[in-house]
């Protein structure tokens, strides 16, 4: 069993410490003293140098260096209880529709969790927060000049839509279409949505800022405003600014006043 220095959360605290792991256990000394079961862990979520791990309803926050928390990662995504499948994967291929120039594709591991999906290499271990998926299409890709029949995924990151690929045997590869596809169904929108709201969000995602939208909609503020609001209840949009309107005071009106008086004669 391997040993890794971390800090790990117990009784409201932050504990220094060495765990044990091996492809099968993760052992937590004292004070929480337990074994977890690589299989029972259902869902990984790192924020930074923070790993949340989750087993048999319990959360356990370990926290250590990249190159520790690296090989932590590595054995609990190839040993969890989320489906997984070996494949060749690139991700990120295109960010904000444009290709990233160095993008190739890696052998290695897809795993589908609670939370995210990851994709595990030598070299990396890339999470796509299931939150992110905007779109899962079973499409084709040249590849060494031959058409293969991949799975892209589309997620939003930074604010940019980027797009990352699989590809797998045609045998696996609809298992794995459908798998996503259910995994992400709950980002998707219940319902119809009206027509004045659909064309608002397409001007959002080509970037045009809500006065803009006012000007080619023809609509005003408060117009624009409650469609947001509709958009905001169905969790389409969130607010990332809030515009400010403003009348004068009497001291504001008294400076503009006294601005715009014609000089005193000398």
């Amino acid at each position: 069993m391997k040993t890794i220095p971390v800090k790990f959360e117990a009784e409201g605290k932050w504990i220094s410490a060495k765990i044990g792991i091996d492809e099968t256990t993760i052992h937590l000394p004292e004070p929480i003293n337990t074994q977890i079961p690589i299989k029972s862990i259902d869902n990984v979520q790192q924020k930074k140098n923070l790993l949340i791990i989750s087993a048999a309803e319990k959360d356990y926050r370990i926290a250590t260096v990249p190159k520790a928390l690296a090989i932590l990662k590595r054995v609990i995504l190839m040993g969890c209880s989320g489906y997984r499948l070996m494949a060749f994967f690139m991700s990120p291929a295109i960010r904000g529709g444009v290709m990233v120039n160095d993008a190739e594709w890696e052998k290695g591991a897809v795993t589908v969790l609670k939370t995210g999906i990851w994709f595990v290499s030598q070299n990396h271990q890339i999470c796509i927060p299931i939150a992110d998926v905007s779109a899962i299409e079973q499409t084709k890709r040249e590849i060494q000049g031959t058409d293969k029949e991949v799975v892209k995924i589309d997620h939003v990151e930074s604010g940019d839509v980027s797009t990352s690929f699989v590809l797998c045997p045609s045998t696996t590869l609809q298992v794995l279409y459908n798998y996503l596809t259910d995994a992400t169904k709950g980002s998707s929108l219940d319902g119809e949505l009206d027509p004045l709201s659909g064309q608002v969000a397409m001007l959002v995602y080509s970037g045009m800022d809500t006065h803009s939208i006012e000007g080619m909609l023809e609509k005003s503020q408060r117009e624009i405003d409650a469609v947001y609001d509709r958009m905001l209840g169905l969790g389409l949009v969130e607010v990332v600014q809030t515009r400010r309107e403003v009348k004068l005071t009497t001291k504001g009106v008294r400076f503009v006043t006294e601005a715009v008086k014609p000089p005193t004669p000398q």
